[in-house]
């Protein structure tokens, strides 16, 4: 392997000048090659991965079966688009999605770029079959940046804060976080309040009538891997077909195999209308798309939906070797193993720190909250920012989550090895020990 003669030092500084701050850095190095859950830079250091570019990579970097289908994709065509002339690989993948995602419906998928594009698309076409213009999200829900999706985020720094006016139509319903619930409530109480609260919504704020569709992550990813009691998403469910209300499962970061199961919905005994994919669909390449009932999704007329680069050729062959891996290797199963894994390494953690409060999974996505101490459950932003920061300079990337800054989440590839695995916690043990009082 090659190694670059340009330094760390002279790429940072070109970085500082021509690309805008508004983009952050987790790590400051430089990728120079990748595989399963390994990056080494420029300098020949190894960083074990355990945010897998936010949850993109479940096939792990470089998957072979992957780069393999990639680059005889490439040798045929780059790009005809969809809309001039079709291709094998699209239509293909629309078929393969349709059979593995959740219910017995006839269905039918299109594809776009990017996850927030799924999102805003998903939502014209429940505009379009229903009639309806509001859109209802949930608290601590994050769907993406572009205007329409950051006005369905609830963190408003640094997702919205001076980027407004939002777009109009957009509520956001309350969410279950059975860590932080009232002392004095047992759960079944709390869960059977959060439902009441999500039905006096629709009293309060928005009419039922007026919403085209709810929007729900199964689990709720930047909002710090908050899992919502089964009982909670049935109700939503079923409020949504009592009211002729589309529901949209977002899985843009919950899919493919991370939760253990290969969509987080099938968690919690419902089927959505409409679904969203992206991230680890496609194993690191551009690439999303909406799927669920054809009689929601065949209701806009030709031209209506697409985009110039919706469907990428290369993308798609790479989402059907991603599917491939994810049978023949069996992932999700390969998730619940991966998440007791790390789950056990931070019941040790909480042993020995008192920082350490709720510790949380499904399947593999795993996130432990960081308190100033586990009676209070206080936020503690800078102790996680700390933690974050030691990992990313001493060779494991880390990832924050929350409303609130305070979480610390793990998205590591499926593919990690026992050995990869390893180092990641003993780096990980050290930025925690790092980090005592």
């Amino acid at each position: 392997m090659t190694v670059s003669y340009v330094t760390t030092k002279e790429l940072q500084e070109k970085r500082e000048k021509y690309v805008p701050k508004g983009v952050s850095n987790g790590n400051l190095n430089i990728a120079h090659h990748a595989a399963g859950a390994t990056i080494t830079d420029i300098d020949q250091n190894e960083w074990i991965d355990f945010a897998g570019a936010i949850g993109t990579l479940n096939v792990g970097h470089s998957h072979p079966k992957v780069t393999e289908a990639v680059n005889k994709q490439v040798e045929k065509f780059l790009h005809p688009g969809f809309n001039v002339m079709m291709y094998e690989g699209y239509i293909n993948l629309a078929e393969k999605l349709c059979k593995i995602t959740p219910g017995s419906f006839e269905k039918q998928a299109i594809l776009f770029n990017s996850g927030a594009e799924a999102v805003e698309n998903a939502i014209k076409i429940a505009r379009r079959y229903t009639g309806r213009q509001a859109v209802v999200s949930f608290v601590r829900g994050y769907h993406g940046r572009t205007n329409m999706t950051m006005s369905m985020t609830s963190k408003v720094k640094p997702y919205k804060f001076g980027f407004g006016p939002f777009a109009p139509e957009v509520y956001q319903a309350p969410f279950p976080y059975l860590y932080h619930k009232p002392s004095e409530m047992t759960e079944e109480a709390y869960i059977d309040h959060m439902i009441e609260e999500f039905k006096d919504f629709f009293i309060a704020v928005v009419a039922p009538e007026t919403v085209a569709c709810v929007v729900m992550e199964p689990v709720q990813g930047e909002g710090g891997f908050i899992i919502p009691p089964q009982k909670f998403v049935k109700a939503v469910s079923d409020f949504c077909k009592e009211h002729g209300i589309v529901f949209v499962a977002d899985e843009i970061q919950t899919g493919f195999g991370r939760t253990g199961k290969l969509f987080a919905i099938e968690h919690f005994d419902v089927t959505p209308d409409l679904m969203t994919v992206s991230k680890s669909l496609a194993a690191g390449l551009p690439l999303s798309g909406v799927v669920g009932k054809s009689e929601i999704l065949n209701v806009a007329d030709p031209g209506e939906l697409g985009g110039t680069y919706s469907g990428s050729p290369v993308a798609c062959a790479a989402a059907l070797a991603v599917i491939d891996i994810m049978e023949e290797e069996n992932l999700p199963e390969k998730a619940e193993s991966l998440g007791q894994k790390i789950e056990a390494k931070l019941l040790d953690l909480a042993e020995r720190h008192d920082y350490v409060g709720d510790i949380r999974r499904l399947g593999a996505m795993v996130a432990v909250e960081i308190v100033d101490h586990r009676d209070s459950k206080r936020p503690d932003k800078k102790k996680t920012a700390d933690i974050v920061k030691f990992a990313n300079e001493n060779g494991l990337l880390l990832l924050s989550a929350g409303l609130k800054g305070n979480v610390v989440r793990f998205l590591a590839p499926l593919v990690i090895t026992d050995d990869e695995l390893a180092r990641g916690l003993a780096i990980l043990e050290k930025a925690f020990d790092h980090n005592q009082i």
